[in-house]
């Protein structure tokens, strides 16, 4: 059977070589561990969903590969329908953990980056990439494993190029290539769930020339391979108040946002694990091919972080004695503000295109709008949360469990916060605002799969204004020729 029980995955992490430090400390169980468990047992909430009734077919979809049900996290994305539901199964996966669980669809786009983009080489190039990659990958099913992405280099200075660095390892490269594998050395950055993954997905972060050639590398490693260095970087809800007994301190009882910086220090990876080798020309439509699912999906994503915020606060200003309608025109912006990105995200896929290796890939037009709307929209549904739960939810004026529950003076806190319900309910309700609003239950708007100026480029590629110019003149009877004379003619 592919699918594991909840109790399996957790185990496979036990079983993994500790190399993850945080706070100066080498983390030696990241189920256990106050700043790691909390991303565990929430991307693990799909270990539970895929053996429940209720959400089976949401979280797993029949394999063409092994012939058994898999987890959706390691499908093949061939069809709109494929496509909706990775947009449907990260809202839904905010709604069960009040936050990302980015560890899994990172790599879940990796993978089907790599899947159109290894499909490719082999057709033009002949070489064997994308067997190795189904054998990879049929693998992967059968041990149903949780795969992080990275792809986010260091970069250095901008200004430069990757071999023009004073510092050469800026971008993740290849050091030495031997007849049973390569060795790679440099860093991936901002990297999202890591402590929850098995394996990680490693692509090239950037479109290259032929003179970094040795930067355009792709392949899959074990997380606690030999060589690889890791480190949490802080978050809002981590560290000492997530232990238990704390209390709201850690609204979200099972899911944590977590990102990491990936250290490789001449790792080795075996040829069965490497999906591109200095095929520079293949790196940019990698790219593509990984945006183009990513950007059409963080839409439900950032729509389910939206509805976490909607239900916060309002709770909050119920304990407030504060009735719904009171609100009814700002929470009707909010809504709209969620279902654009969603809905954006659901068009992208249904207007996109079928690659020739198979796989689905969102209409690149509507995609990247999306990046845009995601870039945006949700800072003011955030801004709307905060105005409607009240200070308490905004300022971070609350006192922490330890002094709530404090048998000298806890009871002079509790009296305080005190309002329409109890202290207790309005002092979660309000901290689930802050969680959602500016804490660790938010995903990377902004940046995450890239950038809104990135985007804009890309809408700018891909929308034909010489077309509509075109479409008027007709409509118009003009015939003079009026080219936009910013353009320089082409020789």
């Amino acid at each position: 059977m592919a699918l594991k029980t909840y109790e399996e995955y957790l185990e496979s992490l036990r079983k993994m070589r500790p190399n993850i430090h945080k706070f100066g400390e080498l983390i030696e169980d990241v189920t256990t561990y106050p700043a790691t468990k909390r991303t565990v047992e929430g991307h693990g909430q799909v270990f539970k969903m895929q053996h429940d009734p209720e959400f089976r077919e949401m979280v797993t979809v029949q394999s063409d590969l092994i012939d058994e049900p898999i987890s959706r996290y390691l499908s093949i994305i061939k069809s709109p329908e494929d496509q909706i539901a990775n947009s449907r199964l990260k809202r839904l996966m905010f709604h069960r953990t009040g936050t990302c669980t980015g560890g899994r669809c990172a790599g879940w786009t990796a993978l089907n980056a790599m899947y159109a983009s290894t499909w490719d080489m082999e057709n033009d190039l002949g070489v064997d990439y994308h067997q190795r990659f189904l054998a990879w990958l049929k693998d992967a099913q059968k041990r149903d494993i949780t795969i992080s992405g990275a792809l986010t280099d260091p970069k250095g200075d901008r200004t430069r190029k990757p071999h023009q660095q004073d510092d050469p390892d800026m971008n993740l490269r290849v050091v030495e290539r031997r007849d049973d594998g390569i060795v790679v050395r440099g860093a991936k950055v901002m990297i999202c769930g890591i402590a929850a993954a098995n394996e990680v997905f490693v692509l090239p972060g950037s479109a290259y020339k032929e003179e970094d050639k040795d930067y355009c590398v792709a392949f899959v490693t074990p997380r606690d391979v030999e060589g690889l260095t890791i480190v949490e970087t802080r978050h809002l809800g981590d560290g000492r108040e997530m232990e238990e007994g704390v209390g709201f301190d850690a609204p979200v009882t099972e899911g944590g946002i977590t990102q990491a910086y990936l250290f490789f220090e001449d790792v080795f990876v075996p040829n069965e694990r490497v999906f591109m080798l200095g095929e520079w020309k293949y790196t940019g439509p990698t790219v593509v091919n990984f945006i183009l699912p990513y950007r059409s999906a963080i839409g439900g994503c950032v729509a389910g972080q939206g509805d976490i915020k909607i239900g916060s606060a309002l709770l909050t200003a119920r304990t407030n004695g504060l009735a719904d309608k009171v609100f009814s025109d700002k929470i009707t912006t909010m809504i709209i503000n969620n279902e654009t990105t969603f809905s954006v995200g659901i068009a992208a896929a249904a207007l996109g295109r079928k690659h020739p290796s198979g796989a689905w890939q969102p209409d690149p037009l509507l995609a990247n709008v999306n990046k845009v709307h995601v870039a945006t929209l949700p800072y003011e549904t955030s801004r709307i949360a905060q105005d409607i739960a009240g200070g308490i939810g905004e300022t971070g004026c609350m006192p922490a469990a330890v002094d709530f529950n404090n048998p000298e003076y806890g009871h002079l806190v509790q009296k305080y916060l005190k309002a329409a319900k109890s202290a207790d309910s309005r002092v979660k309700a309000a901290r689930m605002v802050e969680w959602s609003t500016m804490g660790g239950g938010v995903p990377g708007c902004m940046h995450g799969g890239g950038s809104p100026d990135g985007a804009k480029m890309f809408i700018r590629m891909f929308y034909n204004s010489e077309k509509t110019v075109e479409m008027v003149k007709r409509i118009a009877k003009i015939n003079e020729d009026i080219p936009d004379p910013g353009k320089k003619p082409r020789k």
